[in-house]
């Protein structure tokens, strides 16, 4: 593919690596402690195992790895909610890949599915849309999931279903927003990240603009990223360099596809089918107060929660499941005592084993269990 290589070059890798080293040696003359920076984005954290980033690193720049994979943080009551779906008559129920097999409280989708119920992976809610169409006599439910990057397609498909009056589809929204929930990592007290890399495809919805309470209420600077090795080893080299100078600001190296002002079309689209949730739950994380979307009364025959009157369930994670202090930044994957043991990707017992994006996944699949211990 053009223009891939270019980011993947190694001389130019090598380059970066060398100005990164710099810089630490530099900031760590003045300070003791490392210096720990939070990519927000999963994507970003495949990158950063997947070329063996974090290998490269001077010793006292360290990666966080954030609450920026949807799936990652699927509570394991929304699971049930959708298992309680599928298995009623008549139901299809569709969903994304790596949403099929993350663990509920009696099991995954993926299981449900082989207990009888209609659950079908899709590629968009489109896909969705078609099976009510040559499905006119089932109830066909996408559960949505993702942040403000698919937020908008599932928006724009609940405007198809109305415009073609499509009775029998309707969605599970689990649609989550990420300013809300970096505000909530930043109040807690015990979070000691210095600086973020921003996530490249929700800042092509939203914008670099949102982010500005980053560096003028917490004083910590944050770099929108593309999802290259380049990229990240780039914006990595403009967050240390803010923190060398004292300075706190909101930069953008993803510059060829993040606008500052973002998709206003896409906005749009998700201002006129949702309104924020009062609070929403995340895996690990708990409660976060206006970080989740929901379907406007105006739209409401196409909300499954109403539909099929779910009762919401509420169940916490396994006592040995420390995803939420991955995803604050606390721990690594393998400092859980599940990881490589009880939890793996082809038995997975945490969200972050599930996706590829999930940081104990990706630090499994790069780094394995042997270096872990």
């Amino acid at each position: 593919m053009q223009f891939v290589k270019e980011f993947r070059n190694p001389h130019l890798a090598e380059a970066l690596l060398a100005q990164i080293s710099l810089v630490a040696e530099r900031i760590g003359r003045t300070r003791k402690n490392p210096v720990t920076v939070m990519e927000v984005c999963g994507g970003h954290t495949h990158t950063i195992f997947r070329y063996g980033l974090d290998r490269r690193l001077p010793a006292n720049i360290e990666f966080a790895h954030g609450p920026g994979c949807p799936v990652c943080v699927l509570p394991k009551g929304r699971i049930e909610d959708a298992i309680t779906i599928a298995h009623r008559p008549g139901v299809i129920l569709t969903t994304f890949g790596d949403a099929m097999r993350v663990p509920g409280g009696s099991g995954s989708l993926l299981q449900a599915r082989a207990a009888g119920a209609d659950v079908r992976m899709v590629y968009s809610p489109l896909d969705a849309l078609a099976l009510a169409r040559a499905n006119p006599a089932r109830q066909v439910v996408f559960f949505a999931l993702g942040f403000e990057t698919t937020a908008p397609s599932t928006a724009l498909t609940v405007l198809r279903a109305n415009a073609e009056n499509i009775s029998n589809f309707s969605i599970l929204c689990q649609h989550i927003t990420i300013i809300p929930t970096l505000r909530a990592l930043l109040e807690q007290p015990d979070f000691t990240v210095d600086g973020f890399i921003g996530p490249g495809h929700v800042s092509m919805v939203i914008g670099t603009e949102p982010y500005a309470f980053i560096a003028q209420d917490f004083k910590r600077p944050l770099v929108v990223a593309g999802f290259e090795p380049l990229d990240i080893l780039q914006s990595l080299l403009m967050v240390l360099l803010q923190i060398e100078a004292g300075d706190a600001r909101v930069e953008n190296q993803y510059a060829r596809v993040v606008a500052p002002q973002g998709n206003p079309a896409a906005m749009a689209a998700i201002a006129r089918v949702y309104e924020v949730r009062e609070a929403c739950e995340w895996r690990g994380l708990g409660q976060i107060a206006g970080s989740g979307l929901q379907l406007r009364a105006e739209w409401s025959r196409f909300d499954a929660e109403k539909r099929f009157a779910v009762l919401p369930h509420h169940l916490a994670d396994q006592e040995q499941c420390r995803c939420g202090d991955v995803l604050t930044g606390r721990i690594k994957p393998p400092q859980c005592q599940a990881f490589g043991r009880t939890c793996s990707p082809d038995h997975p017992s945490g969200a972050l084993m599930v996706s590829s994006e999930g940081a104990c996944a990706a630090y499994y699949e790069y780094h394995g269990v042997g270096e872990a211990a």
